[in-house]
């Protein structure tokens, strides 16, 4: 199991909690400090089944200043948050070849 993490996200520190307390073998991925390539990004949209632009924390600076009102491919979608890793939605949990998005935290129950 794999979760795409932000320590200072208090929703990913209780997702990584919740998969804690249940006993997974959690790799844990800092993807602001080791942002996923576009193959891997491309392969965790295609895991969570929706569209890269669902994908995107809309309410950062980055994505009002830059990219708001903009439409883009989802190929172009995945390139900007490999380059703007903060815009990645999160936390992400990957297990088995499917993705959840643990906002809440109890998403991730589908895996146990």
């Amino acid at each position: 199991m794999k979760i795409f993490h932000n320590p200072r996200c208090t929703k990913s520190r209780q997702t990584l909690q919740l998969l804690q307390e249940k006993g997974a073998e959690v790799e844990i991925v800092e993807y602001l400090k080791t942002p996923p390539t576009v193959a891997e990004l491309t392969e965790v949209v295609k895991q969570l089944g929706i569209p890269a632009e669902k994908l995107l924390r809309k309410t950062e600076a980055i994505f009002k200043e830059q990219f708001k009102g903009q439409n883009h491919t989802d190929a172009e979608w995945i390139q900007i948050m490999v380059d703007h890793p903060k815009l990645i939605e999160r936390p992400i949990v990957i297990k088995d070849g499917k993705a959840v998005i643990g906002r809440p935290p109890e998403n991730v129950a589908v895996f146990f």
